[in-house]
This record gives C-alpha cells, sequence and structure tokens, in this order.
C-alpha cells in the first residue's frame, strides 16, 4: 500500500483551508441557541485535531484512487488516537460492501476485540450512505464527522438523515463539511481524470477504425 500521496493529492491536503464551517446534525447533541430575527445558527468551527483527522483520511482516499477506486478514505478513532483505517474497495475486493468506512470499521473491531465502537470517532471525505450509516449505529459509534456531501446517496441530511430517526434505537451526532473543499476537488479530479481517458480511448478506438479503412481501400 503507498504511504505517500501524489502531489496532486498533496497539494489538495495542503491547499485546505486552516479552519473549516461544518453542519451537525444527531440527537445526542444540544439544540443550538436560536438565532437572532433572519440570522443562520452559528456555525461550528473544526478544530485542528478534527482537520488532522480528516486529513488522515483524504490520505486514505488517495490509496482508493491508485487503485482506480473512487477516492473515500476513513479513519476511526479513539481517545485522540487513529485505531483503524480504511478506504473505498469494492471493486478490487469483488465486494459491494467494501466502502471506506465498512474497512475502517471492520479494522476498529479487530484492533479493539468488540464489534461495539463506544467511545469511537468516524471521519470519512465523503457523505456515508445508507449502508455504511447503519453500520455505525450497529457499531454504537460517538460521532461521525465527514467532508463533502453527496447530493444523490448521503443518508446524513443530504437525501435523508437516518441519524434524526427517533425510532432508532442508536442517535450519534453528524458532523459534516470539515476540509469539504479538500474532499470534493479530490473526487471532482478523479472523475475528471476517467472522464478524460474514456474520452482518449475512444479517440484512439476511432483513429484505428479509419487507419484500418483507409488500409481496406488501398488493398
Amino acid at each position: 500500500m503507498p504511504e505517500v500521496p501524489t502531489p496532486a493529492a498533496a497539494a489538495l491536503l495542503n491547499s485546505a483551508a486552516v479552519s473549516s464551517t461544518v453542519s451537525s446534525t444527531g440527537s445526542s447533541t444540544a439544540p443550538a441557541a436560536a438565532p437572532a430575527s433572519g440570522q443562520p445558527p452559528a456555525a461550528y468551527q473544526a478544530t485542528a485535531d478534527e482537520q488532522g483527522f480528516m486529513r488522515a483520511a483524504l490520505e486514505q482516499a488517495q490509496h482508493a484512487w491508485d487503485l482506480g477506486e473512487v477516492p473515500v478514505g476513513a479513519v476511526v478513532v479513539k481517545d485522540g488516537v487513529v485505531i483503524a483505517r480504511g478506504y473505498n474497495q469494492p471493486i478490487g475486493r469483488h465486494d459491494p460492501t467494501a466502502h471506506a468506512e465498512i474497512v475502517a470499521l471492520r479494522a476498529a473491531a479487530e484492533a479493539l476485540g468488540n464489534y461495539r465502537l463506544p467511545g469511537c470517532e468516524l471521519y470519512v471525505t465523503l457523505e456515508p450512505c445508507v449502508m455504511c450509516s447503519g453500520a455505525m449505529m450497529h457499531a454504537r459509534l460517538s460521532r461521525i464527522v465527514y467532508g463533502a456531501r453527496d447530493p444523490k446517496t448521503g443518508a446524513c441530511g443530504s437525501v435523508l438523515d437516518l441519524f434524526a430517526q427517533g425510532p432508532l434505537n442508536h442517535h450519534a451526532q453528524a458532523v459534516g463539511g470539515v476540509l469539504a473543499e479538500a474532499c470534493g476537488d479530490l473526487l471532482k479530479s478523479f472523475f475528471a481524470a476517467r472522464r478524460a481517458a474514456a474520452a482518449e480511448a475512444r479517440r484512439l478506438a476511432a483513429g484505428a477504425g479509419t487507419d484500418g479503412q483507409a488500409g481496406a481501400g488501398a488493398g
């Protein structure tokens, strides 16, 4: 497994803002004070430690990119220490459940010798989906911190907010937007590179077809 991010990823990590404005959800948090009329509530400011853990998740996301997987990375933190890491591997593992969060949760459970992870926090570069959010609930995580929002499958408020469902028997705090720009830029760069590669492959295939037709005509 590579240990050093590529120059492009390093630039994204270094360009991350010193502070991040995030939004939070989850019944375990105290309700925010009512804002002044017409004013939004005060924004949560990510701490230096939170940003550092998200940068560690970004490094994991780069490992996924290096293997041709969608670059999403995650780390599990307990008592201020990273105890497990994971990155997207569904293609390589032939496993639809091998999202970064699931890989990190499995590694954390092995490290602690317990399928429950009370007192643990999970940092992930992209808003978790329903599957991963459900696994986090079963693991009894205390908090989930994510970077970029996912408007298509996000289950922490973008499409639905699974952690705000009252009938469920566990409610973890979910915080979003930590280093969101760096996390989102990594994903955008990956998909742009993939589209460019696909376009180049189509161009080369079209050129080879034209050359073949020309050769047949000359014969």
